[in-house]
């Protein structure tokens, strides 16, 4: 990520603090507005052109948006006036503020994030259906409509966060995306999240003292992605960000391998 984007994400970010009015259809129009722009290479250049003003840039959205709420049009307006390293990162940064706007309208105990996880782990596990919703052959509205059944059960806010992830995926499989959404989304509500694969899946008990551990470790609580893998044999693997800590045995086996083996 260049500096022009940390500094253009940051100011989105505390946009959309600041912004009043902001609920499901600010995210949903914002994630809409990133499908269109996204659609159209002129637009992407127009509205990332260094050497265009503010106000041709707001003209443009004003045009092409005119349905746009007050907030997402507001919100919409600011991130084009942002300087941006690059049109994917236009995009990027769209996607995370209405992602983010979506999280805000969820009830309070309510885990979108777990949801989106669930999701994720439901498709990577199945080859067929990964391939239906994957490829990029198919047409983009019948995958959404594929996804919303699939979520038919879950909240609004996971159904629109998924379907707009498979409409524009921009290059990315969808454990990736999931994984990217989920953890904006955690992060929306000051969580963190953390991958924990496991032979068998975890009791409550246990769930409760891994949360924690992590928890003291980071200074924030974490949602839990449980991934259920019998090939780590037992023991846990924890993943937050970039960061791994393998407790499973089998690590522990390679690791003695090795030190056999030299």
């Amino acid at each position: 990520m260049g500096s022009a984007t940390r500094g253009a994400t940051e100011s989105a970010r505390a946009a959309l603090a600041r912004t009043s009015g902001v609920d499901l259809t600010t995210g949903e129009q914002l994630l809409g507005a990133a499908r269109t722009i996204g659609s159209s290479k002129q637009l992407v250049s127009a509205l990332t052109d260094s050497s265009a003003g503010d106000a041709a840039k707001a003209g443009l959205i004003g045009t092409i948006f005119a349905g746009l709420q007050p907030a997402a049009r507001t919100l919409l307006e600011g991130m084009v006036a942002s300087r941006w390293s690059s049109g994917d990162d236009l995009l990027a940064g769209i996607e995370e503020v209405g992602i983010r706007a979506i999280a805000a309208s969820a009830p309070a105990g309510s885990s979108v994030e777990g949801e989106l996880f669930a999701f994720g782990q439901a498709v990577t596990s199945d080859a067929e259906l990964e391939l239906a919703i994957g490829s990029k052959r198919g047409d983009v509205e019948g995958k959404r409509d594929l996804v919303h059944a699939l979520l038919a059960q879950s909240s609004p806010q996971a159904r629109s966060i998924a379907g707009h992830l498979v409409q524009q995926p921009r290059g990315r499989r969808i454990g990736e995306l999931v994984r990217s959404a989920a953890t904006t989304v955690a992060d929306a509500s000051g969580k963190g999240v953390a991958t924990v694969t496991v032979a068998r899946p975890l009791t409550g008990e246990q769930r409760s003292a891994i949360a924690q551990s992590i928890a003291r470790r980071y200074g924030r609580e974490h949602t839990l992605n449980q991934v259920v893998d019998p090939a780590v044999i037992g023991g846990v693997r924890v993943q937050v960000g970039d960061e791994v800590v393998d407790g499973s045995i089998a690590a522990r086996l390679s690791e003695l391998k090795l030190r056999l083996a030299g």
